[in-house]
């Protein structure tokens, strides 16, 4: 039942707030919420809100993952990519274990044998997540195996916000609002 109030709930979220390259993680749901706009981190920070709204215990995982993983978003712009980015992928206590988002429609071996995500054109992660195995570790050998931009685990946190404290986000303050003020507004 909390699998099913998660999924219609990503449904929800995919259909109402707008996919955009803004750069804040630790921007305020209720913020992306009024903008109807949000990255792929502050839409999936939305799914985490409603599942803590609704008493679903929820876990960060932080990822180091290598900003080649956007060169196809940005083929023009890959020398203001940042070499590593802080990623917070959210994990749901579901039936008592720990559920990663890229399994919230089903198990990653069952998911595998979709189309691969290739991160261009209007599709983000928090998207994909409802049609293909997202694979940080490299377990499945899925179509969408992310595990080679993985430059570091950095564990497990109680929030995307303690994350962020423990580890920063990807841009130091003045670049991020610079490039919020660019980028923030601009569909994915």
């Amino acid at each position: 039942m909390d699998r099913d109030l998660l999924v219609a709930a990503h449904r929800l979220i995919a259909a109402r707030v707008r996919p955009v390259y803004a750069m804040n993680d630790t921007q305020p749901v209720s913020r992306t919420l009024l903008l109807e706009r949000g990255s792929c981190s502050q839409r999936l920070a939305v799914l985490e809100a409603v599942g803590r709204a609704c008493g679903i215990a929820g876990r960060v995982r932080g990822l180091l993952v290598s900003g080649r993983f956007w060169h196809p978003r940005f083929p023009r712009l890959r020398a203001l990519v940042p070499r590593q980015v802080v990623l917070a992928w959210p994990e749901f206590l579901l039936d008592g274990e720990w559920v990663t988002v890229s399994e919230l429609y089903g198990d990653l071996s069952t998911l595998r044998e979709e189309e691969a995500f290739t991160n261009i054109g209007g599709e983000t992660l928090f998207d994909a997540v409802a049609r293909t195995a997202v694979d940080w570790d490299g377990v499945t050998a899925s179509s969408c195996d992310l595990s080679g931009q993985v430059l570091a685990d950095l564990g497990y946190f109680s929030s995307r916000d303690a994350l962020f404290r423990a580890h920063g986000q990807t841009l130091c303050s003045p670049v991020r609002i610079t490039a919020d003020l660019v980028m923030g507004r601009r569909s994915a």
